[in-house]
């Protein structure tokens, strides 16, 4: 392919509203164009990077006995309405009225459409077990899209949906896309953790997500490098480090007008780990109050597992719940449910006294709380201790590119989706599903490999894999060299890429470094003189002077051992 020929519209700044080095640079290099919030248009070279992708993904989910298929965007209400999202699912989903006036909505996921096929079409234990995938559009009515095409309105995915007889069917199922997607991360070239995650609106006994490490991500994961624990911070394990509260009486400390965490502290002169922090919540049964260390976050999705759904309670619910201002709430007392971080079973602290201008010093669950409930409910944070093996855990901010899902019958049940067994009985299909999101991959890439200069594309999704520069386009020596080294690359199978544009050479090798192919044959009239070219990796930056005649071999010979 020539660089004149194809459409690769670089730009020398990124998009103002650009935070994600991913978003500034497949804008930068001519990959996307953003046509309104959350919706994006692929270029040229963006399609290739997204068709490699998905090449991999299908080669990989064809080994595992995955059969493709292709379930349409638009459903009708009535397959939504029969598992119970119709009414579960906020605004996130887009819903409209065909012109007949029945409601239909743009698929977020298809495991409803899915399970419908199977409930109309399988009978019997004989027709399992199944994997069926698409790669398809979905859209989303995200609140705020951001960050490229991170987080979009209208995205494509992989999804694949595993259908069993029994939870031991299951189990090979979800084993064999556990393995099937490091397989297709690794050979994009992608660094990643496999965690356990929150099953969320999807349901289900067990997840994990595919996280890759990158500043840009929305996700944290707490992780030991002791035993290899690995979870998603919404429901990772950790034991706090112990506090170094003095014992002593208790004491009512007056603290005018300090009611945060920060405020006490540098009153009182003491550190976070001291205090206790009590917080009101207002679930559907009425008002909580969740009780963690200073230091600690409370977890909200651990909390609303507890309580079920909740929401901070404003200024005038605490006092009228409580009896106490906002900012001097302390856990004594109350006649209201209360839960309580373990951490907390020990130590005495500094907490809201239930008096304006207040706290009590001293204040510990055996003598103030006793009535309480103990549960896990605060955020893992670095340097807590592992719960499985007491090393300290690190965090890390990553980006979700997969995620996995033991169905069960979730799906099946409310869908009718049944088979035969053996000895004639109906019983419900067991289900998985397996999300991967190829832009995502792509992001990823980007965010894992690039410089000030650009984008470092690994070598298995750039959108091709050689690029080679006639310095100057006049001088017909170079354009012959070019024109034979092009041939001669592509009959060997490679993806050439050759700028003959009549350009500087400077806009030349910094649209090179941009749109970031890895590896660059430079023609340049000076090394011609010695019968010579230059062979640059992206990645590395190395630079290397071959033989004109050897250029071609000693090119594929790169890529082969980089491949192998």
């Amino acid at each position: 392919m020539r660089y004149s020929k194809l459409f690769i519209p670089t730009l020398k700044e990124a998009p103002t509203d650009a935070e994600a080095v991913s978003h500034k640079l497949m804008v930068r290099a001519g990959f996307v164009r953003q046509l309104a919030a959350g919706l994006y248009i692929y270029l040229p070279l963006g399609i290739r990077v997204m068709d490699k992708i998905n090449r991999i993904i299908r080669e990989e989910m064809n080994a595992i006995g995955g059969q493709e298929v292709t379930m349409p965007v638009l459903n009708p209400a009535e397959v939504w309405q029969q598992t119970g999202r119709w009414d579960a699912i906020g605004g996130e989903m887009f819903r409209l009225k065909d012109r007949g006036g029945r409601d239909m909505c743009l698929a977020m996921t298809h495991e409803e459409t899915m399970t419908w096929l199977a409930a109309h079409d399988i009978r019997s234990y004989r027709e399992l077990p199944q994997i069926w995938y698409q790669l398809q559009t979905k859209l989303r009515d995200e609140a705020r899209p951001k960050s490229g095409v991170l987080r979009t309105r209208e995205f494509t995915m992989k999804d694949s949906y595993s259908f069993d007889a029994d939870e031991a069917g299951l189990d090979r199922s979800y084993q064999l896309h556990l393995d099937a997607y490091k397989k297709i991360y690794t050979r994009c070239g992608i660094r990643f953790h496999v965690v356990q995650s929150d099953t969320g609106m999807m349901g289900g006994s067990m997840a994990h997500e595919y996280m890759a490490p990158s500043p840009a991500g929305e996700d944290d994961v707490a992780l030991c490098d002791g035993c290899g624990y690995a979870a998603n911070t919404e429901l990772a394990l950790s034991v706090p480090k112990a506090s170094n509260a003095p014992e002593g009486n208790v004491e009512e400390i007056a603290t005018p007008e300090r009611r945060t965490i920060d405020e006490v502290t540098r009153f009182l002169k003491v550190t976070s780990d001291h205090l206790l922090k009590s917080i009101l919540v207002m679930s559907d049964s009425g008002p909580v109050l969740a009780l963690v260390r200073g230091d600690q976050t409370l977890h909200e999705k651990k909390l609303a597992k507890l309580i079920g759904p909740h929401r901070p309670a404003q200024k005038d619910e605490v006092k009228a719940a409580l009896g106490v201002p906002a900012g001097f709430i302390g856990p004594m007392g109350h006649k209201i449910r209360k839960i309580a971080d373990p951490v907390l079973k020990q130590g005495a602290y500094i907490a809201g006294a239930n008096k304006e201008g207040f706290h009590l010093r001293g204040v510990s669950a055996e003598k103030h709380f006793s009535d309480v409930e103990f549960a896990d409910i605060h955020t893992a944070a670095a340097g807590d201790a592992c719960a499985q093996c007491g090393k300290p855990l690190r965090i890390e901010r990553v980006i979700e590119i997969g995620n996995i899902f033991k169905l069960g019958t979730k799906y099946s049940v409310p869908l009718k989706a049944n088979y035969l067994d053996e000895q004639g009985n109906e019983k419900p299909i067991i289900m998985g599903s397996y999300g991967i999101g190829p832009a995502r991959i792509a992001a990823a890439a980007i965010e894992q490999g690039s410089d000030e200069n650009g984008i470092i594309w690994p070598l298995a999704i750039a959108p091709y894999q050689i690029l080679i520069v006639p310095v100057n386009v006049k001088d017909a020596r170079s354009m012959d060299l070019a024109e034979e080294m092009h041939t001669a690359l592509e009959e060997k199978g490679f993806e050439v890429l050759m700028d003959d544009r009549d350009e500087r050479a400077g806009v030349k090798f910094k649209d090179a470094d941009l749109i970031g192919i890895p590896y660059r044959i430079v023609i340049g009239e000076k090394n011609l003189k010695e019968d010579l070219v230059e062979i640059k990796a992206r990645k590395t930056g190395v630079v290397e002077k071959v033989k004109v005649a050897e250029a071609v071999e000693a090119t594929a010979k790169k890529i082969v051992m980089e491949n192998a």
